[in-house]
């Protein structure tokens, strides 16, 4: 085992200066492909190709073990040529804590069925946290080491002629570069590193700084619904167990994720139907829908990307009620439901639209559901990922075959189960 670790750690300066290579054309792969799967647009443009891309960012996730591990078996010589030089070793401590971090948050997020929503929820937190905090650093860290900048006309010290052990990755000695005459208060790499240093503060900086808002402060229920553009009237008058809400209040915060632009509604474009198989086709508008009956119940809404929202008081209709009213006829097998938005769709087997918690909810905590969160009507499965929750629902429609919806056509799995679920 000495002998092996001393052969791996032969020329560990050139094996350095490969492993800093190695990690950030990873990175920069993962910074890429983390944003495309984030962004509204993105998720729509890319369509099944997304699937490819999220599978994609987890197996260079894995890869990125590798250099993490080899750094780890030379990290023993490495740290003794850093006697001395605290700003390098707390340089060393924060990557390898961003790498880990981000690798173990990563894996828990891949694992997220077997991880259970509050660890998936936590995790989620953590990769968004390690990314804005890390990825300025990586990007200052890579553009101000760029080939040209390291040449010597281009700097003020140059490293020490040794080339098992030269180069800023590798921790090697440099001394001052010769003068002959009065030096410059900036040179021209020190100017290029504040000017990169301020342009990522910058453009990033707010941008961090709004998420870090978001993230801790995450717009509620109340001010969703202050912004929701939707102009349906009557609002729907809560029930008592709506008002205050029976389960004191969502906690946890939604985000907001859609395939085409959030759209809007009033009463002259807004109906509701349930047809196809059925005994007798309904269509309501929305003076006529917000008259029945509704009910109201806690749940858990579960995303399949790692978040989640905890003690939702939904009110609503039953599913399975609106089903009976319409009477459902032999041959039909199942539930298709309809967007607002005029391109989502999904599916529920009847055993499963029957379920006593999947709800067509009108309203969320009290509140008339807003537009940015799937209003004035959603579905909502709690026993499922929300993917299955069709949002700005308002369509209804039996079938004698079965359909694949929008993101199983994409690759998502057909059932849509929670860990713990009770499967039907």
């Amino acid at each position: 085992m000495k002998k092996m670790l001393g052969n791996i750690r032969k020329g560990y300066g050139k094996k350095l200066v490969s492993i800093h290579m190695w990690n950030a054309w990873l990175v920069l792969f993962l910074a890429l492909s983390g944003l495309l799967l984030v962004g509204g647009f993105w998720r729509e443009v890319l369509g099944e190709g997304r699937v490819w891309l999220k599978w994609a960012h987890i197996a260079f996730g894995l890869v990125l073990l590798i250099p993490v591990i080899y750094y780890l078996l030379l990290a023993a010589k490495h740290w003794k040529r850093l006697k001395g030089k605290t700003a390098q070793k707390t340089n060393v401590i924060f990557v390898l804590l961003l790498l880990v971090g981000w690798i173990v948050s990563g894996i828990v997020l891949w694992q997220f069925r077997l991880a259970g929503p509050r660890a998936a929820n936590m995790a989620l937190l953590v990769h968004d946290l390690l990314t804005w905090i890390g990825l300025p650093v990586i990007i200052y860290h890579s553009i101000t080491r760029v080939k040209w900048l390291k040449e010597p006309k281009m700097r003020s010290v140059i490293p020490e002629q040794d080339a098992g052990e030269s180069g800023g990755a590798s921790g090697g000695q440099q001394r001052p570069a010769a003068t002959g005459g009065p030096q410059p208060v900036y040179t021209r790499r020190g100017f290029i590193k504040l000017a990169v240093g301020a342009g990522l503060a910058i453009t990033v900086g707010p941008t961090f700084v709004r998420w870090i808002g978001k993230s801790f402060q995450l717009p509620g229920s109340a001010e969703y619904a202050a912004n929701n553009a939707n102009a349906l009237l009557p609002d729907p008058v809560p029930l008592a167990e709506s008002s205050p809400p029976i389960g004191g209040g969502a906690e946890g915060n939604f985000r907001v994720y859609t395939v085409t632009d959030i759209p809007a509604f009033d009463n002259s474009n807004w109906s509701f139907t349930i047809n196809g198989l059925v005994d007798k086709t309904f269509t309501w508008n929305w003076e006529e829908f917000v008259r029945l009956q509704r009910e109201v119940q806690v749940s858990d809404f579960h995303c399949v990307t790692g978040w989640s929202v905890y003690k939702n008081t939904w009110e609503g209709l039953p599913l399975y009620k609106l089903l009976d009213m319409a009477g459902v006829q032999n041959k039909a097998t199942t539930v298709k439901f309809y967007s607002g938005d005029g391109v989502y769709t999904d599916s529920l087997t009847l055993a499963q639209a029957r379920m006593e918690d999947v709800m067509v909810a009108v309203m969320h905590d009290g509140q008339p559901i807003p537009n940015q969160l799937g209003g004035p009507v959603r579905l909502i499965t709690p026993q499922m990922y929300a993917y299955k929750s069709v949002k700005w629902l308002n369509r209804i429609e039996l079938i004698e075959e079965d359909h694949v919806g929008y993101w199983e056509q994409r690759g998502y799995d057909k059932d849509a189960w929670v860990p713990g679920a009770k499967r039907v």
